[in-house]
């Protein structure tokens, strides 16, 4: 695309040879190609929220979104686009449930089978359990809102 041209020579050029504006570029080429797919009155900013929301939907963390869009802080990402993110406590509880099974510590966790369960006078603060850091209690962590009902233990 730039092979050939002189450093002076623009790479997106207007068809006069100009410098290509935006507002060319929206008369020129965005709007017809809006209507001709049906969306009249599309504007290429709603093409960033619809990619902001594609991409949480797929799994994208606030920190990803708001380097895609450029945002100076989360804060602003969060702003805008936070009620797109409130639907995924249950999905977190599942893999932290899935993830406590897999390492098998689930019994730990839950006291569910006492054979396996290690009582905390018989471990160091720090020492490894199955592949995880133990960290001595500090107390209780309050409820999380939003869960209501639904624990992670059965």
């Amino acid at each position: 695309m730039i092979a050939g041209r002189r450093p002076e020579e623009l790479v997106f050029p207007s068809r006069t040879g100009g410098a290509l504006r935006a507002s060319n570029y929206r008369h020129d080429v965005f709007d017809p190609a809006a209507r001709r797919v049906g969306l009249a009155g599309l504007v290429p900013h709603s093409l960033r929220h619809t990619a902001a929301s594609l991409a949480i939907a797929a799994g994208a963390d606030v920190k990803v979104v708001q380097q895609m869009l450029g945002h100076k802080s989360a804060t602003l990402t969060l702003d805008l686009y936070g009620h797109l993110f409130e639907d995924r406590l249950i999905e977190v509880a599942d893999r932290l449930d899935a993830a406590a099974r897999s390492a098998g510590v689930y019994p730990l966790c839950t006291g569910s089978d006492s054979s396996e369960k290690i009582r905390q006078s018989e471990r160091a603060p720090g020492q490894q359990i199955q592949g995880l850091q133990g960290v001595p209690p500090a107390g209780f962590e309050p409820a999380t809102p939003g869960l209501g009902v639904r624990r992670s233990i059965p």
